[in-house]
């Protein structure tokens, strides 16, 4: 072809495809990894896949609303189009700058995606889009069009169609077809058909005006007013049905100003600042909710250290269970729940298997307390942004109007990591200290993904039903003040009460209040450490870029963006260590001394070194926590530290070491009283029995009426038998203000010390993916690779036994005796061959082979399709045909 010659237009998809280089084609993979599971043999395999209704359908929730837009466009537009038919429906009669200069980024996104293919001269959307998106009676189109002249006069008889040429004052025609050409014409003309609407009655206007925006379709009676009689005379409304009148798509388009969109929206609302904050003071703020995410993860698991709640028999918390850890970690039950799922992502929780299943702290999380601090936030961070299980949803009802537990199934949404992403993305793209306003985050993940945005309670995409659904731009919108669902309707409904179609709004509102609980921001903006866990290229996507063509016009602010690629392993790794890196100067320091004062309390200024802490929780009870801890010590409290084997002068000593003051008198004797009595009664089993070398202490047990219960006898003057359990004799002795002792058999004192319950080892939780993951380079390389060569094999023109070449898409068919001949002829002569090969599993493939040694049965070649050598079994090539001598 020379230079000047003009490219020979694709006629399909494939051979749209075929034109590609292989960055295009690594981009529509990259961009649609469906298409690739598993790879495909050729390019009109690709080609096929790419149309089927599933996967058009995902990609069409991928695009963004101007993009969808175009699409829709396009689906009411003729087919094929030209760009400036397309620009006349987007931009009106009247033009759009904005509109103009987005239009080529938006088609080009349909392009790259393979929705559209074809020149500016004509443009076709893929049948399947067009289906999808189209209008028809039983689903009218997004854009609130209705169906041509033509489609809508389908079934009308001819003689009524030559009275509506004549109505309009057209002249008749010999033919339908010609009549439905000249109404068509008319419609479209926009100086005649002002001339004919200039003499139409008022009220005849005021029904266009309704109908004009959508839905198009309207009811009429057997005997229609004079209004509805002037519209119908002249095709101005069609009958469809019984009963039912359309507006045809010319006429609408006519009186939209050959709009097809109410409200083109070429950019992405820009998400507004509520207020700003000096980066220091979020930063401080952030690192403040991160050290108490620490302690309160902490504290769950501590309380769940012996054993937590058990496992319901459908799997997950029991109501009053949550209701329980919600009142043990002080925060509501929704906090409480977010918190559980945390742990659970993390891989600190899990059920322990069991016959009596309950959850309990994994192997894990011994680990994780060894770690610093800032490491330990890190994996929380990390296990929050990658989980799909959503704490929100805790609570709510499924599709079967179960109610949705913590730690139970149902909780998987996969849109959940990407729209945490994508929040903090948009955060780290405003200026450090800048807090957005929810309303206009949630709106900017809208026109990102506005068909993303309606999910079921199951979590089934629903996109799938709204691309038919008839549902005009101004009632999807949930955020546009027209639209039927309003945004502070929405808002108002709260988290119980949102329309469950609009999770992705309601994700986004989680996620930033996650991220503030979690210590990812501060006071609403994205703190430095919350900045780097993203990565280094979080928000290079909202940086001025250089597009091409006339997407140049496009102010900054307004081009549509470019998600950020998830980071790998090693990338996450570094960006998690330097988020660490970052936190670990602002989290205040461990202290190993406390504040002792006269009231028995002992205050703790900040964060305690482990050891301490776990030893104040057993000598003191947490009386209030904040910016400092408060313990009080009581008999009960020290007699647990007694119990737990420590002697008064271990409990001194300990308190002398780690207070900034003298021990107080009053702390002192109250440790030395509940020592002195401690152990002075003994308790065994006979069934039980208490013993005391002071038999005056014992009369006094039998005296009091509250031992009734135990019903105590003595056996001799230093032993009472009780018919109760040792653990019920402990605490009624304990009750009635006793300090006894548990003994074992042989008289020894036993110690009781906390058993720390643990899982086997558990994994954390694998995120539900949303559909198949994207694909790494080295995979795109290698499955463009096996397309390419799988297409050459196909399409390559072969050379048939004395026939002209030709081109085929069977596999080709020869006798045993002419493979080995041709195949051995090959081998001298260095030639390739196109052969078609059946593998063990009974597959059939093309390839193109070029053979190097033929012996034994088997044939040895380099193979062009896997592009590395290969060795077949003769018995397996059903046959052999040599390729155009321009070929190879």
């Amino acid at each position: 072809m020379s230079s000047d010659e003009k490219p020979v237009a694709p006629r399909s998809l494939a051979e749209a495809l075929r034109a590609r280089d292989d960055a295009s084609l690594a981009v529509l993979l990259r961009s649609r990894p469906d298409l690739i599971t598993p790879v495909p043999t050729d390019l009109t395999q690709l080609a096929t896949r790419a149309g089927t209704r599933a996967s058009v359908v995902r990609a069409l929730e991928r695009l963004d609303r101007f993009a969808l837009q175009t699409a829709q466009a396009l689906a009411v537009a003729a087919d094929p189009a030209t760009y400036e038919e397309l620009l006349g429906l987007m931009a009106g009669d009247e033009g759009d700058p904005l509109v103009a200069a987005a239009l080529p980024r938006a088609l080009g996104t349909l392009r790259e995606q393979a929705l559209v293919w074809g020149d500016d001269e004509r443009l076709r959307l893929v049948r399947t889009a067009r289906e999808l998106l189209a209008p028809s009676p039983q689903h009218p189109s997004p854009t609130g069009l209705g169906p041509t002249v033509q489609e809508a006069s389908a079934g009308m008889s001819p003689g009524r169609v030559q009275e509506l040429v004549t109505a309009v004052g057209l002249p008749s025609t010999h033919d339908s077809v010609s009549a439905v050409a000249a109404l068509t014409a008319l419609f479209t003309d926009r100086a005649r058909m002002a001339a004919l609407l200039v003499g139409a009655p008022a009220e005849s206007l005021e029904v266009l005006e309704r109908l004009v925006w959508g839905p198009p379709y309207g009811q009429v009676t057997a005997t229609p007013a004079p209004r509805l009689r002037w519209l119908l005379d002249r095709g101005l409304l069609l009958p469809t049905a019984p009963g039912t009148v359309v507006l045809p798509r010319e006429v609408a388009l006519h009186m939209r100003g050959g709009r097809a969109h109410r409200l083109p929206e070429p950019v992405p609302p820009p998400v507004e600042v509520a207020a700003t904050h000096r980066p220091q003071v979020v930063d401080a703020t952030a690192a403040g909710q991160a050290y108490t995410a620490l302690a309160t993860v902490e504290e769950l698991l501590k309380d769940w250290d012996e054993g937590g709640p058990a496992v319901l028999r459908a799997g997950g918390l029991s109501v009053r269970d949550l209701k329980r850890t919600a009142v043990a970690l002080d925060v509501s039950e929704p906090v409480a729940a977010f918190w559980v799922e945390l742990a659970y992502a993390a891989g600190l929780v899990a059920s322990d298997g069991e016959a009596d299943e309950r959850y309990a702290a994994t192997p894990a999380y011994d680990e994780w307390l060894e770690q610093p601090a800032a490491q330990r936030w890190t994996r929380l961070a990390e296990a929050w942004l990658a989980a799909t299980r959503t704490a929100g949803l805790v609570g709510g009802r499924d599709a079967k109007e179960r109610t949705l537990a913590a730690l139970g199934p149902g909780l998987d949404r996969s849109a959940a990591p990407e729209v945490r992403h994508r929040v903090l993305s948009l955060l780290a793209g405003l200026p450090e200290g800048a807090a957005p306003t929810a309303e206009s985050v949630q709106a900017r993940l809208w026109w990102e993904r506005p068909l993303r945005g309606r999910q079921d309670g199951g979590g089934r995409d629903a996109a799938r039903d709204s691309l038919q659904g008839g549902v005009t731009d101004s009632a999807r919108d949930p955020y546009r003040d027209g639209g039927t669902g309003g945004r502070d309707a929405g808002r108002a409904a709260g988290q119980g009460g949102m329309r469950d179609d609009d999770l992705r709004a309601r994700l986004a509102q989680w996620a930033l209040a996650e991220a503030e609980l979690l210590g990812v921001t501060g006071r609403g903006a994205l703190s430095a450490h919350g900045r780097a866990l993203l990565g280094a290229g979080a928000a290079a996507h909202l940086a001025d870029e250089e597009p091409e063509g006339p997407g140049d016009k496009l102010p900054v602010h307004h081009r549509p963006p470019t998600a950020p690629e998830p980071l790998s392993p090693g990338e996450q790794a570094v960006a998690s260590a330097t988020a660490a890196r970052l936190l670990a100067p602002l989290l205040p320091e461990p202290l190993d001394q406390v504040l002792l004062q006269a009231d028995l309390t002992a205050v703790a200024p900040g964060p305690l070194q482990r050891p301490l802490a776990d030893m104040l929780d057993v000598l003191a009870d947490v009386e209030s926590k904040g910016g400092a801890t408060v313990y009080r010590f009581t008999p009960a409290s020290v007699r647990r530290a007694l119990d737990a084997g420590r002697s008064a002068s271990d409990l001194h000593a300990f308190l002398a070491e780690h207070s900034r003051t003298p021990v107080p008198q009053p702390l002192a004797y109250l440790i030395d009283d509940v020592a002195r009595r401690h152990g002075r009664l003994r308790v065994g089993a006979a069934s039980a029995y208490v013993r005391c070398d002071d038999d005056a202490l014992l009369g006094e047990i039998l005296a009091d009426k509250r031992t009734a219960g135990l019903r105590l006898r003595r056996l001799a003057p230093t032993v009472l038998a009780a018919q109760a359990d040792p653990a019920a004799l402990l605490e009624g002795l304990r009750a009635m203000g006793f300090a006894p002792a548990a003994e074992s058999a042989e008289g020894d004192v036993l110690i009781t010390r906390a058993h720390a319950h643990r899982t086997p080892p558990r994994t954390a939780p694998e995120p539900v993916p949303d559909g198949p993951p994207a694909p790494d380079a080295t995979l795109l390389t290698a499955a463009i690779r096996a397309i390419r060569a799988g297409d050459l094999a196909s399409t390559a023109p072969r050379k048939p036994a004395g026939t002209a070449p030709v081109t085929g898409g069977e596999l080709p068919r020869t006798s045993s005796a002419d493979t080995l001949a041709t195949m051995q002829a090959a081998v001298l002569t260095g030639q390739a061959l196109w052969i078609g090969y059946v593998n063990a599993e009974g597959t059939a493939s093309q390839r193109v082979i070029a053979p190097v040694r033929v012996e034994g049965g088997f044939v040895t070649a380099y193979d062009h399709t896997a592009d590395e050598v290969r060795t077949y079994p003769l018995h397996r090539i059903t046959g052999v045909a040599e390729l155009a001598d321009d070929q190879m």
